[in-house]
């Protein structure tokens, strides 16, 4: 029995290191974005913290092996991740002032590092639990490995492809902790089945429950502003209204922001995409990849324009239609990859744009030479390509580098920018085409500051061309893209919850 026992602790404890790690995604990303920084600072705290707990679990097994402290490990790495969910508010808030690097490292740290030690003192224990004699240590200690990496790789699989989404990441937490608890007890209970285990074997089926029905993850909650709050396969998407205003919040990144009366966006960027009109004698057929909560859609629409729509997640298609005024006939969506669309499809657009260039992430197969040739391809001969992306400032090195390397496709390219002043986070819209990019006659003079036609004419007046030297081209062997969004991605979300007074709202 005792010998199942170990088997069976390692299957646990490897499927719950590689839960915890794609959960910790999830925990973080609402506040800092699922940036690459976030990757690199989980998988750097896993590996550090399963090398402390190789090391310090084979010397404790050195000294001394039993079931009932085999057991602990397990138990005490149960009890921290059950309380995650708890500790997670009061960390990213002590964290918040730090640069995103430091703050996304220190929160990993603080949170998993402690757990996943513990996890890894399991398999060097479990290998002296079961090599009986020297004779074979090596096959003991190949077989716990092989068992443990395999029950990880099936934990990455339903974690990510069908436990986050179906069940949710913080009861998904607090079940991984209650499994590893659980398993911790049965340990106990085949070594000494003691009153005291048995007693704890009952208050673990109590408190189970309780933890499960109570963890503090974000719930809808209209009265203080949170329409919806889910998780896709992609991303924690949320619906959030405050002032009579309504935002899609995906990943603690804002994509749409919207009148819920009309529909009308207050991105000041959808009004400037609308210049790119004005280039045809009448509506004609159009692209949009990242369809966010469908406001460009609708303008278009509205237009007369014949709209086909790319995004990826299909919850953000469902909120935009259940939350958004998406209706169905103004819009073919196809739940896909962007890039993945544009290879398959054989259609031809007279306008193609680009909106998926959020703060939190810059999909960076999208903005590449072969991405661009690739978008070349699918416009008509005087087809335009129009690109919304986030920066800090109008010289902005992700400003350059983009337009350099759309500038490799497209003869003629211009840059719009939107923010004032000139150095304060914001939009700018890239427009490029193989004919010329000047209009016909004067765009109509604003009637006041925050109008559709102020923000047009202010593009416009203040448009700008970028030399092919200021930047390097960016190609998809050589893409420092998310390198550079991490000043952008910092800035957004000290913006966002400056915004938002109750965090509760967007993290």
């Amino acid at each position: 029995m005792a010998g199942f026992f170990v088997y069976l602790a390692v299957i646990v404890g490897g499927a719950s290191v590689l839960a915890i790690e794609i959960l910790g995604t999830r925990v973080i990303a609402p506040f800092y974005g699922a940036s690459l920084y976030l990757w690199s600072a989980l998988i750097g705290v896993t590996l550090a913290a399963l090398s402390v707990g190789y090391a310090v679990g084979g010397r404790i097994a050195d000294r001394k092996t039993s079931l009932s402290r085999f057991s602990l490990f397990l138990g005490a790495a149960g009890l921290w991740i059950v309380i995650i969910p708890w500790l997670r508010l009061p960390v990213l808030a002590a964290t918040e002032s730090l640069g995103l690097r430091s703050a996304v490292l220190l929160t990993a740290t603080v949170l998993f590092f402690p757990p996943l030690a513990l996890l890894g003192m399991v398999s060097p224990y479990a290998i002296r639990l079961q090599a009986a004699t020297l004779s074979v240590v090596g096959r003991t200690a190949g077989n716990l490995y092989a068992l443990s990496t395999v029950s990880s790789v099936f934990a990455a699989i339903f974690t990510g492809f069908f436990l986050i989404p179906n069940i949710g990441v913080y009861r998904l937490i607090i079940l991984t902790g209650l499994l590893l608890m659980a398993t911790a007890v049965l340990g106990l209970i085949i070594e000494r089945r003691s009153t005291v285990n048995i007693a704890a074997a009952v208050l673990l089926v109590v408190l189970g429950p309780v933890l499960y029905r109570t963890h503090p993850a974000p719930a809808p909650n209209p009265n203080s502003g949170l329409i919806a709050v889910t998780q896709s396969a992609y991303a924690e998407i949320r619906v959030v209204e405050q002032n009579n205003t309504r935002y899609m919040i995906i990943d603690g990144g804002t994509h749409t922001i919207v009148n819920p009366l009309t529909w009308e966006s207050y991105f000041p960027y959808v009004n400037v995409l609308d210049i790119a009109a004005l280039w045809f004698d009448t509506p004609g057929d159009m692209l949009l990849v990242g369809l966010g909560g469908g406001s460009v859609v609708k303008r278009f629409a509205k237009a007369g324009w014949t709209v086909d729509a790319v995004e990826i997640d299909p919850v953000v298609t469902k909120l935009a239609y259940e939350y958004f005024g998406l209706k169905r006939d103004e819009a073919r969506v196809f739940e896909m990859d962007g890039r993945r669309f544009l290879m398959e499809t054989d259609n031809t657009y007279d306008l193609i744009i680009m909106d998926v260039f959020g703060s939190s992430s810059i999909p960076f197969h999208l903005v590449t030479s072969e991405a661009f040739a690739l978008i070349h391809s699918r416009l008509s001969a005087d087809g335009i390509l129009a690109m919304n992306i986030e920066a800090v400032g109008w010289d902005d090195i992700i400003v350059k580098a983009l337009a350099v390397t759309v500038g490799v496709q497209f003869e003629h390219v211009v840059v719009l920018p939107i923010a004032e002043p000139p150095n304060q986070l914001g939009n700018l819209v890239i427009m490029a085409s193989d004919r010329p990019l000047k209009l016909a006659e004067e765009l109509p003079g604003p009637q006041g500051r925050f109008t559709r036609e102020y923000d047009r004419v202010h593009a416009w007046d203040n448009r700008f061309t970028v030399a092919s030297h200021e930047a390097p081209v960016l190609t998809d062997d050589l893409n420092p893209i998310d390198v550079w969004s991490e000043r952008v991605n910092l800035v957004a979300r000290e913006h966002l919850h400056e915004v938002f007074d109750a965090p509760g709202l967007t993290w």
